[in-house]
């Protein structure tokens, strides 16, 4: 199994798919790292040499990827609640960051549903 950036790329797809697998590495970078690395990109990653995979790791150490760039993600976010913008405000709330309505939808931001009950009122009776 070949083993990049601490990742395991599937045996049996297409290196130019199975770079996918790598955190910040997407189909236009995957492209350009095998180009650099001068491989066929019809190559499956269980056909590959050695000497190809040393190949891919140097193309790929001029990219940030994987842990450094998740560091750089997750600081670039905690710069922007601490700085109390309004996309660190949305992003401290867990709401939506990108202007998208939360009225209706954003659920995958919100969290579950939850049915806030307000007393009956009963017609003709007050409390």
């Amino acid at each position: 199994m070949a083993r990049i950036s601490g990742v395991d790329l599937p045996r049996d797809k297409r290196i130019e798919i199975a770079l996918t697998y790598i955190y910040g590495v997407g189909r236009n970078n995957a492209k350009e790292i095998i180009q650099k690395a001068a491989i066929n990109p019809d190559i499956r990653v269980k056909d590959l040499s050695t000497d190809d995979l040393a190949k891919l790791r140097t193309a790929l150490s001029d990219y940030k990827v994987e842990g450094a760039l998740r560091a750089e993600v997750s600081m670039s976010i905690k710069r922007l609640m601490d700085i109390g913008c309004y996309h660190g405000l949305r992003h401290r709330r867990g709401l939506p960051v990108r202007g998208q309505r939360t009225h209706t939808n954003a659920r995958t931001r919100r969290g579950r549903r939850r049915t806030v009950g307000g007393a009956k009122v009963v017609k003709g009776k007050s409390k």
